[in-house]
């Protein structure tokens, strides 16, 4: 176990790296933030004493260190535009998404697992039948036009919800929340149904077609002919077993949801770091846009590493595999 983890790690930390290079780089090749920083009087001299300041005289390995030794204690420099620490700047707009993202997680999860349960079992029914049809909005419309299309009927012709922003907010600490306000709430429906729509669709058609297998399965007779009730076969044992690989597949979901609320936070002007980051592309902002590539790796390496751990903890066949080989 102990070698598993050590493994799990080094790989995440060389994914890290990597990727800290890439963000790096758009230092050097994504624009030049002279140009939007200084006005058009600017002179030679005054080129020279910001480039002097920001660091960026210096070379390449010399300024990738520096900037992975300051990422790793969360210093992402000043941001170009606003003139702030970026560090602040995320702490101001991480609540909205992360609340977006648990949201939108939850809905995915749990609907996705209890449709997908309910459609394997009842296969030939007509309820099921209908949502496998019905599923296939969520897989084939792009997010941004189911956003839309949300936006249109609920807030344009409905008047329900609303069509843009986050609501009240409410400051604990630290911490800027939606959760205990109206406002906030009521905010909040549109965007998490639009941003976890896919991901529901596709965990329901995964945990379908794993029930489905596990169903035909030996023991799965076994415990029927044994006379267990079917409530008990299909929720104690088939579901058991159906929902080992399923966790791979979710944990990686829920990494693309904070990953590609960008267009969702778009469509809502939501005041995410999402948008935020839209924002920074527009002004060329490169220690948002490297400050954001980092934050999501970090939150794709973390998530992908629990979730090595936590299927190699659950599936005993992994175990024995490892034993074997050594």
């Amino acid at each position: 176990m102990l070698a598993f983890v050590i493994q799990r790690v080094a790989q995440s930390a060389l994914v890290l790296l990597i990727v800290g290079l890439v963000a790096f780089s758009m230092f050097r090749f994504v624009g030049d933030p002279i140009d939007n920083m200084l006005g058009q009087e600017r002179t030679q001299a005054d080129i020279e004493r910001l480039r002097t300041t920001l660091g960026l005289d210096q070379p390449f390995p010399v300024q990738y260190y520096k900037f992975l030794a300051n990422a790793a204690q969360g210093n992402f420099g000043v941001s170009y535009r606003q003139g702030r620490p970026v560090s602040d700047i995320l702490m101001e707009r991480a609540p909205a998404t992360l609340e977006l993202a648990a949201v939108s997680g939850f809905l995915a999860i749990s609907i996705g697992i209890g449709l997908g349960v309910f459609t394997a079992i009842r296969r030939d029914g007509f309820a099921a039948n209908a949502i496998m049809s019905i599923s296939l909005i969520g897989v084939s419309l792009p997010t941004f036009l189911i956003g839309i299309l949300l936006i249109y009927l609920f807030s344009v012709e409905l008047g329900w919800l609303p069509s843009f922003g986050r609501g009240d907010t409410v400051q604990l600490g630290g911490w800027s929340t939606g959760f205990l306000t109206k406002s906030g709430l009521l905010a909040l429906i549109l965007p998490s149904i639009t941003l976890g729509l896919y991901q529901m669709t596709l965990i329901m058609r995964l945990v379908r077609s794993e029930m489905l297998e596990v169903l035909r399965q030996d023991y799965i007779r076994f415990a029927r002919a044994r006379g267990l009730r079917e409530r008990t076969v299909n929720f104690r044992h088939a579901l058991k077993n159906t929902l080992v690989p399923v966790i791979t597949v979710t944990g990686l979901q829920l990494g693309s949801i904070i990953a590609f609320a960008i267009i969702t936070e778009t469509v809502f002007q939501w005041p995410g770091v999402g948008l935020l980051f839209i924002n920074a592309i527009q002004f060329v902002d490169i220690p948002v846009m490297a400050a954001y590539l980092m934050l999501i790796s970090v939150m794709f390496v973390g998530i992908n590493l629990i979730v090595d751990l936590l299927y190699f903890t659950i599936d005993p066949r992994l175990r024995v595999d490892r034993t074997k080989a050594h």
